[in-house]
């Protein structure tokens, strides 16, 4: 339990992460991990040695991940970040006298891109019913879960989870009632006609949606979008230590990532929360259906770039009104 929560099963899943890696750390570059209990005094040999080990630790351990693990700053620093939370653990609940050496680990974080699919885009898969009869029966159903993630701004876990339960139908208009299991936070939407029509195809199922796993879906996410022929190339980049680094979908062949196959369940929340923003619904209305809190650093981004989108298109209208041609706007 944390306070009064019970701690997450994902949660638990990035502890227990954190522990293959440590260990396989130990175990590659014969480094001892051990946590001292030291004596009340801030000063000594015992306690110079102690601070030393940490900082050699914090040092050997990214390295290692960076450098043997090829990994890049954020997942780096998540893994520190939840290193710090179980040394918080220690010295602040169990009140063990480790010293606060570890938070002199930093963590680092990065600017990743958000993927997400224009208006332009999330329309043509639910309108176009050419495209939709073009599909095996799969991807049809993949294209119907995806465009209902599109659309209410759930997380993955909480759409999986979705049941009969989680409807209410009033005077003929379908609302989804939802309680996050990551924030348990509660949202009541009102659902439009095509996302009706979506849930009547499944209306003999347990769950509202089509049963997939989110390995599947993912696979079957990029294969969609592909067919769509949205394949355009994109430079991705990331970083390492802070420094700047393309990568390719082939490493060998430098072959270049392709806007398909960025695409995954996650571009199902975020196309979401964009396109409600774009839509000039207001931030805390859409804070309130995602489920992100009024500070959130997170749904900032989503705002600076349906803004970016939004100021985009409106410079193509103001050069389409005094006759020049506008570059198509890439988000």
């Amino acid at each position: 339990m944390k306070g009064s929560r019970r701690i997450r099963p994902s949660t638990i899943i990035n502890y227990t992460s954190l522990r293959v890696l440590l260990k396989g750390f130990s175990e590659k570059k014969k480094f001892p991990l051990r946590i001292m209990v030291l004596k009340n005094v801030r000063s000594g040999r015992e306690y110079k040695a102690e601070k030393k080990y940490c900082r050699s630790f914090y040092l050997q351990f990214t390295n290692y991940l960076f450098y043997d693990r090829k990994c890049f700053d954020n997942y780096v620093g998540s893994n520190i970040k939840v290193l710090r939370v179980f040394f918080n653990y220690l010295v602040y609940e169990r009140e063990l006298n480790i010293g606060l050496f570890y938070k002199k680990f930093d963590v680092l974080l990065e600017e990743i891109e958000i993927i997400v699919l224009l208006q332009s885009q999330l329309q043509f898969l639910i309108t176009n019913k050419e495209f939709e009869a073009s599909l095996p029966d799969k991807l049809k159903k993949v294209k119907d879960f995806f465009v209902f993630g599109c659309t209410v701004a759930l997380r993955i876990s909480d759409l999986m989870a979705l049941t009969k339960a989680n409807l209410e139908i009033v005077s003929d208009k379908y609302y989804l009632r939802t309680s996050s299991k990551k924030t348990e936070t509660f949202t009541r939407v009102l659902l439009p006609p095509y996302v009706v029509e979506i849930l009547k195809k499944y209306a003999g199922h347990k769950k509202i949606l089509p049963r997939i796993t989110k390995a599947q879906l993912n696979v079957k996410i990029k294969e969609l979008i592909e067919l769509a022929n949205w394949n355009e190339e994109r430079i991705v980049i990331r970083h390492r230590r802070g420094e700047p680094i393309e990568i390719y979908k082939n490493e060998k062949n430098k072959t270049p990532y392709r806007f398909c196959d960025l695409i995954s369940s996650h571009t199902m929340r975020r196309t979401a929360i964009t396109t409600l923003l774009c839509l000039n619904v207001p931030e805390n209305v859409v804070r309130k259906i995602s489920g992100h809190a009024p500070n959130s650093k997170e749904f900032y981004k989503y705002v600076e770039l349906s803004q970016k989108y939004m100021d985009g298109e409106i410079e193509k209208a103001h050069k389409e009104l005094i006759g020049e041609k506008s570059p198509l706007i890439v988000v």
